[in-house]
């Protein structure tokens, strides 16, 4: 296939349902979790899960990297905001995900901060460039596929010779978040459906040891409905059959060994912090990165010597919860009524890719909501 649409057909969607069906075995559960919000979007946006045997449950995972920022990194946030002489970058799902006291940088931003929104690092980069009297703080975040934009934008400040831009960085490690579910046993995961364009630039390689240390299938599987079927197909024969492998559904964007220079990028920039705490799965070894000292002068975090503090979700929301696949959305109390996507208590409900906002959005739950 090669246009979108095609990967949308109707009539290849009714047969993939019927050979998932075939090969269901009906006296045993497959609990799938899909990693990333990209594809529980494409589920509930095109009705996947109405096409499935009801012994296929479709376990919600991490999502994206705005879900799991824990609150205290976006403290840091509007903390700098509000700094004098300061301007802060950020993404714009960002900018409603709500902070200690309900506060978000969106409010800081009515408030008089000058917080703007942006599509690239490399817009942050001219921003430091017109406004050379001003200190440019980019907020970055992300999985391993907005990291190398960032490590570009550090290389490319130390260039220019510029004295005014900095980032924090929030870029976490896909595979880490993926071991600490696996090794807490909460969920029933029986597979992954394994994130698309984090592997365009990891590869498939990095999942290899799950398969082998909890015999635990992968497929990576590209974001349209059609992906999403077929991985879930090949997931269903490898459990069947007892296999754990690392398979590859996006071919079309996806090899083994992933993007190498965007790697090396990286490890030229990066280096793994001991330790990062992320939202729902709280502190997780190994699972961060931080700004190498030889690009001190451009890690915010040294520059304006934050110091982190940890701070408690908010107790009524089950966004913690949903992200380590132990509930769903409609099992939070505030869905759909108290948090909404105009008013959002959780960062599940903000994120373009979040879990409650694939569920509201779509208006799926609303037979289920009083």
């Amino acid at each position: 296939m090669k246009y979108i649409d095609e990967f949308r057909d109707g009539a290849l969607a009714r047969k993939l349902a019927a050979d998932i069906a075939r090969e269901v075995q009906p006296e045993r559960h497959y609990g799938l979790m899909e990693f990333c919000g990209g594809h529980t979007h494409a589920v509930y946006r095109y009705g996947v899960q109405n096409l499935l045997p009801a012994n296929v449950n479709l376990i919600h995972g991490p999502g994206c990297p705005v879900c799991v920022l824990p609150i205290g990194r976006l403290d840091y946030a509007v903390q700098l905001a509000r700094t004098p002489g300061v301007i802060l970058c950020t993404y714009g799902d960002m900018l409603r995900v709500p902070g200690s006291g309900g506060m978000s940088l969106l409010k800081a931003k009515a408030g008089g901060a000058d917080i703007r929104m942006i599509y690239s690092s490399a817009d942050a980069l001219k921003i430091a460039q017109n406004y050379p009297d001003r200190e440019v703080v980019f907020f970055a975040i992300g999985f391993e596929t907005t990291t190398p934009p960032t490590a570009v934008a550090i290389l490319q400040a130390e260039a220019l010779g510029l004295k005014n831009f900095s980032v924090i960085s929030n870029h976490v490690l896909t595979p880490a978040a993926i071991s600490a579910i696996m090794s807490s046993g909460e969920a029933r995961v029986d597979g992954v459906i394994g994130p698309a364009h984090v592997s365009t630039v990891i590869g498939s390689q990095p999942y290899e040891p799950f398969a082998t240390q909890y015999h635990l299938p992968v497929v990576i599987a590209g974001f349209e409905p059609l992906d999403v079927m077929q991985a879930i197909l090949m997931l269903v024969r490898q459990l069947n059959t007892g296999r754990a492998e690392v398979e590859n559904e996006f071919t079309r964007a996806v090899s083994r060994e992933g993007n190498l220079k965007a790697q090396r990028l990286v490890a030229e920039v990066f280096e793994v912090r001991e330790e990062f705490e992320w939202r729902g799965l709280g502190v997780v070894p190994h699972s961060g990165l931080a700004i190498r000292s030889r690009f001190a002068a451009f890690d915010a975090e040294k520059r304006f010597r934050l110091t982190y503090r940890q701070v408690a979700d908010n107790p009524a929301c089950e966004c913690s919860a949903i992200i380590r696949g132990v509930k769903k959305p409609l099992d939070c109390k505030l869905f759909g009524g108290v948090c909404t996507p105009e008013n959002p208590i959780g960062s599940c409900m903000v994120s373009s890719e979040g879990a409650c906002a694939a569920y509201y959005s779509y208006g799926r739950y609303k037979e289920d909501v009083v």
